[in-house]
């Protein structure tokens, strides 16, 4: 299997990327954090109810002490994933991973308050905007510690 259909596998649900890579015993226990994860932290309620423009709402339904453990789960996964599937031999290739996970769960705590111009995105929007910048810093530091050489 291609590293970018195992990451957009695992995308769509943690262990996808790891079953279609034949890691069935790995893939399983990723799928059943994720579904453990979900309804504990009552993630799709909140998820419905923040398409739905109801921030408030959503706020109220998530289970934060579950909902924390997600994001490092949903990246992890992912990266595991790639990395089954070929990817990721370059040096530092999984700090998008691990800065993706450390802004997601940055923007889960600060969820709550966080206004950007005016506006309060809750416990789904706000991580996912996260996801950009974490990215962002991952590739950044991957660069500028490859052109330095640091192993």
């Amino acid at each position: 299997m291609d590293a970018k259909e195992a990451l957009f596998w695992s995308i769509a649900l943690p262990g996808f990327g790891q079953l279609l890579n034949g890691k069935w015993f790995k893939g399983l226990i990723f799928v059943v954090l994720e579904f453990l994860i979900n309804v504990q932290a009552n993630f799709n309620e909140a998820i419905i109810s923040s398409f739905h423009g109801n921030i408030d709402l959503a706020i109220q339904q998530i289970d934060f002490q579950w909902l924390m453990f997600y994001p490092c789960l949903y990246f992890f996964a992912m990266w595991d994933a790639v990395k089954d599937a070929g990817g990721g031999k370059r040096r530092y290739s999984f700090l998008p991973f691990v800065f993706a996970a450390y802004f997601v769960t940055v923007g889960l705590v600060f969820s709550t308050k966080l206004k950007i111009f005016g506006v309060l995105f809750g416990p789904v929007w706000l991580p996912m905007l996260f996801v950009v910048p974490g990215v962002g810093v991952g590739l950044l530091l991957q660069i500028i510690l490859r052109e330095k050489g640091i192993s």
